[in-house]
């Protein structure tokens, strides 16, 4: 799997409990162990995509302020294709 997959399914497993959505969007990425974010992304419907937005949004933010750039950075490729 694509590394900066790993990242986002780290971010997306404190999530996966609480919503469905989210844990669905896990399984698909985990099973399919997409080998580029471009791939995973293009497999998303609509309503995956604004979930995952929304979350690497807020998740790229407390990155930042902790300081863990490279997380941010890795989150930022992703949410970059996800428009």
């Amino acid at each position: 799997m694509d590394q900066n997959l790993q990242y986002l399914h780290e971010v997306l497993s404190n999530y996966t409990e609480s919503h469905q959505a989210v844990y669905d969007i896990d399984q698909n990425m985990m099973e399919h162990g997409y080998s580029s974010e471009e791939l995973f992304v293009r497999n998303l419907t609509e309503e995956q995509s604004r979930i995952l937005r929304e979350i690497i949004s807020k998740e790229m933010n407390h990155a930042s302020e902790s300081g863990d750039f490279e997380r941010s950075y890795q989150l930022n490729r992703v949410f970059e294709i996800l428009y």
